[in-house]
This record gives structure tokens, C-alpha cells and sequence, in this order.
């Protein structure tokens, strides 16, 4: 990260508006005082800043590796996606037309076939794979693409609901339908790891109702995570495609007995819409909170030199221990801007940064350093002769303290309703609730239209219970998770 170009600038203040106040403001008021991001001159796009990138760029690198391992490889397919294509498969077309943005004028004058700017690109990718695959040795078929695609939102909030958006999505071809429903569960656990031992966000993982699904998916399958006012946030999906799209896009191979078959297919995906989700999961009235494992600075150094004459000593100390945790693999900068120590504090508080080393010319004296936990604000002494070390195994603890935190207030908010009036008044307390449903479509649709909760998804964990649906009192056999979302 780089510093601010006019070290002597004044530290311009950004008032947060605490979240118990007002918490849609709230999370844009960290956005801005953590410096992430700002919206752009098209309304609903945004502009992403280093500080907000840099956690995308670990994102990347994080999960590519991951993919990787599993045998897929990258590619890129094109933005711009002939309509006739999307227009393939009825119920795909149906479920993104609404937010599809489409050129018409191009080049000085009106296309013969109008062109749409991918919102997602299962049409495009498929037309391609139907070329690409001939025999059952051409299966597997493992690709992903990092791009961004473009949907056009009526009500954009940053990171969260953008017009254009950053994303990885991920499509495969399999020979047999058990294949392919168990790569797209394989999936969806890399994403719980990520999201769990990286992000250090606790998920509910599950299948979404029919009427929840992706368009033209056989199953879908989520992460369904709980921000602080209680609503979901879907971390990210994976689908088990079926052979819908291979039937409309004449996805064959021959089998090993010279038989032609369809192929089976999954596509999965995780956004930008993440890091909102890190935001209002970890962040508190003073700014941002980032777990260790996603930050591209774990540890900011900033230096106090109250005299010119220390200055030197000071800043030499701090460059030596900013080597020292580098050797480690340990994200650290050293900040040895002439200004208050205050104002340097208060910045790096704002970005979240784990920990913030204070080291001045009496620390030094004491061959020690002060460290102060961005998650719970305590600040330790640390000999300097070991610094390396002490400062390893606090991050190991700020990670699981926020996970731990994250996952008892998730605990604390999720109800388990049998009545309906219980059902109201546990959405209406914006929690997370676990109720029975019939499985009826218009009783689903019902009850979203009476308290604005969804179902978030079938909890994969959620044990079969004989029971009666909270709204119309039918058979159910298992609970499903509501909740108001994102």
C-alpha cells in the first residue's frame, strides 16, 4: 500500500455513524474512513481503491490456488454475449432479463443483432464447450474465469449490489449426474474454508428452495452468512446445472461404449459482494476490522520521534523489524510519516489493520515494543528480541477471536419458531430463523410478501423432524432458514 502522497497533509477526519444509529450509513462510513471504495460517474458502479482491492487480490490468490489444486484451469471468454444465445435456455433469459444491460448502437450505426454485456456467462461459455468436447476423454472439463459481468441493480449499495461487479465463476462437465452433484458440493466446502478459516466468517450451508434457485439449475447450493443486524448475506453458491444447459447448447460425447450422452455440468461463484460481507461481519463504531488471514497488512509499524535527533534511530528500528516480520511471511509496513503519532493511530485503526506496532525512543531504550489489537483494542508490551514470534501468535488469536465472536452473535440471533406469530416477531427482531414449511410455493411466496423474510436456504445440518408449517399449518418434515437478506 502506498502512503499519502503529502505526508504533511492534515489527517482529514470521516465521521462514522454508529451502527446502533443508523447501520446503512454505517457500513458506507467505513467504506469511506477505510478508504475501500467510492462510487463511480455511472450510478451503481464503483470505483475499487488499493485498500479495498488489495483484499480482492488476496481473495484471488487464496482461492485460485485452491482451484487449481482440484485440476481447473483458467481461461477468458468474451464480455459481450449474442442475445440469441442468452435467449437459449427459457428459464435462464427469463430470470436475468430484468437485469441485463444490451447494446444496440455500435460503431456508428445499429447492430443487426443486438449483443448483451454478460451478467453472467454460462450461454457464451456453453456454446464454446459444445466445440470443445467431443469424447469422454475430453471429460472432466474444469474451467474458471475471473471477470467482471454487469447487472443492472435499481437499488446499488457498494460492494454489495453493484451494477458492474468483480467475480470468479467456475463451469465444469462431467460424465455422470453423481459426479457432477458432488463436484458442485466439493465446492461449495472450498468456499466454507474460505469463508470460515480465512474471512472468518461463520456459513450455514444448504440447498435453495426451487422458487430460490439459479436460473436453469437443477439444485443450487449456498453459504448463507449473518451480518450484525441480523440479515443474510449469500457468501457465495454452486449449482448442480443438470444436463438442462448441455441439452440446449448440444454439449455431447461419445461414451466409452461409442454412445452419444449429454454432458452433466456445475457452475459456481463467489463476488466482491464478499468483502461487504467481511465488512458488516467484523467492523465496529471506529472503523473496518480485518482478520489477519485476508489482510495485506497484518501489521502496521508507526514510529514516534518526538526530536529530530531520535528520528533516524527510530525509523532505522522500525525498518529493522519490518524485515524481521517479512522473513516470517508476516504482511507489515512501516509508517514513518512526520505527523502526530494520534493521527497515525486513528488512520490505521480506521483500515482495520490486526495490529499496530508503537515503537518510540523509550521503547527502543527497553528493547520492547507496544502492540494494540485492532479487535479488542488491548495493548501488550513485546520484547523485541522475539517479536516475531509474539506478534505470529497474536494474529493466530485476533483470526479465531473473530470467527469465535462472529459465530456466538450468529448463534445468539438464530430462532427456532414453531407459531406464527413467534415467526413474526423473531423476523421482525431481525434474527435468523428455523422454522417448518410445507414446501409449497405460494406459501413461501406468502410469507415473503407478509414480513420481507426469504428462505435462505435448507440446512444441509438440520436433522428431519416431523412438524407443522409456521403458515399453513401443513406436514413438514424438516426446518428451513428464514431470514430478511442482502
Amino acid at each position: 500500500m502506498m502512503l499519502p502522497k503529502n505526508p504533511n497533509e492534515k489527517f482529514a477526519e470521516k465521521k462514522i455513524t454508529a451502527r446502533k444509529d443508523d447501520y446503512s450509513q454505517w457500513y458506507l462510513d467505513v467504506i469511506a474512513a477505510a478508504d475501500l471504495a467510492e462510487y463511480g460517474p455511472v450510478r451503481g458502479c464503483m470505483v475499487i481503491k488499493p485498500h479495498g482491492y488489495a483484499l480482492w487480490e488476496k481473495t484471488q490468490k487464496i482461492l485460485d490456488e485452491k482451484f487449481k489444486e482440484l485440476g481447473v484451469q483458467n481461461a477468458y471468454f468474451p464480455l459481450f454475449i449474442p442475445e440469441k444465445l442468452l435467449k437459449k435456455e427459457e428459464d435462464h433469459v427469463e430470470g436475468f432479463a430484468p437485469e441485463t444491460a444490451i447494446v444496440t448502437y455500435a460503431g456508428g450505426k445499429k447492430l443487426e443483432e443486438p449483443l448483451v454485456i454478460r451478467p453472467t456467462s454460462e450461454t457464451i461459455m456453453y456454446d464454446v464447450f459444445s466445440n470443445w468436447i467431443k469424447s469422454y476423454r475430453d471429460l472432466p472439463l474444469l474451467i474458471n474465469q475471473w471477470a467482471n459481468v454487469v447487472r443492472w441493480e435499481m437499488r446499488p449499495r457498494l460492494f454489495l449490489r453493484t451494477v458492474e461487479f468483480l467475480w470468479q465463476e467456475g463451469h465444469t462437465v462431467h460424465e455422470t449426474e453423481a459426479e457432477a452433484d458432488r463436484y458442485a458440493r466439493q465446492m461449495l466446502e472450498i468456499y466454507k474454508d474460505f469463508a470460515e478459516n480465512i474471512m472468518a466468517i461463520p456459513v450455514i450451508l444448504g440447498v435453495k428452495s426451487e422458487s430460490e434457485k439459479f436460473a436453469g439449475a437443477q439444485c443450487t447450493y449456498s453459504l448463507e452468512a449473518m451480518m450484525q443486524d441480523g440479515k443474510a448475506l449469500q457468501f457465495a453458491t454452486s449449482h448442480n446445472l443438470g444436463q438442462n444447459f448441455a441439452k440446449v447448447f448440444d454439449i455431447k460425447y461419445l461414451d466409452k461404449n461409442g454412445a452419444t450422452q449429454y454432458g452433466w455440468q456445475t457452475s459456481w461463484g463467489l463476488s466482491t459482494r464478499t468483502i461487504g460481507g467481511l465488512i458488516m461481519t467484523h467492523s465496529d463504531d471506529k472503523g473496518l476490522v480485518i482478520p489477519p488471514r485476508i489482510a495485506s497488512i497484518q501489521v502496521i509499524i508507526t514510529t514516534i520521534a518526538p526530536s529530530p535527533e531520535n528520528k533516524e534511530t527510530v525509523i532505522g528500528k522500525a525498518k529493522e523489524i519490518d524485515k524481521i516480520l517479512k522473513n516470517q511471511g508476516i504482511g507489515s509496513l512501516v509508517d514513518s510519516r512526520d505527523i502526530r503519532p494520534g493521527e497515525k493511530y486513528f488512520e490505521w485503526e480506521k483500515k482495520g489493520i490486526p495490529i499496530r506496532v508503537e515503537l518510540g525512543p523509550k521503547d527502543i531504550a527497553n528493547d520492547s515494543a507496544v502492540l494494540v489489537r485492532r479487535d479488542t483494542g488491548e495493548k501488550i508490551i513485546a520484547p523485541l528480541i522475539d517479536i516475531a514470534k509474539t506478534i505470529a501468535d497474536l494474529l493466530a488469536k485476533i483470526q479465531i477471536n473473530l470467527f469465535d465472536r462472529a459465530l456466538e452473535y450468529q448463534k445468539s440471533r438464530t430462532k427456532t419458531v414453531d407459531t406464527w406469530d413467534d415467526f413474526v416477531k423473531a423476523i421482525e427482531g431481525a434474527n435468523f430463523v428455523l422454522a417448518h414449511w410445507s414446501g409449497e410455493k405460494d406459501v413461501e411466496a406468502q410469507i415473503k410478501k407478509e414480513t420481507g423474510a426469504t428462505i435462505r436456504c435448507i440446512p444441509f445440518n438440520q436433522p428431519a423432524e416431523n412438524g407443522q408449517c409456521v403458515k399453513s399449518g401443513k406436514p413438514s418434515t424438516k426446518r428451513v432458514l428464514f431470514a430478511k437478506s442482502y
